[in-house]
């Protein structure tokens, strides 16, 4: 069996399971709004973008002062 027959083959076996879910489409779609929803929640409230409305020359600054703390504590 050519690796194309293979590819198809496990193509074929999940988009068969898929058309013939009941119950798993439903939880699929908790699954992934799930996620969505922790996600937008981790970003809106534990990360904050830090350098954003700095110029460019700010931004570097910022992150080559970052960069040379982190090397002097260890």
């Amino acid at each position: 069996m050519s690796i194309k027959a293979k590819i198809a083959s496990v193509a074929n076996f999940y988009i068969q399971g898929f058309r013939e879910m009941t119950w798993g489409r439903e939880l699929w779609v908790l699954i992934i709004l799930k996620l969505v929803i922790l996600f937008l929640v981790l970003r809106l409230f534990f990360f904050k973008p830090v350098l954003a409305g700095q110029t460019e020359e700010q931004k570097s600054d910022f992150v080559g002062e970052r960069l040379t703390e982190q090397i002097t504590d260890n």
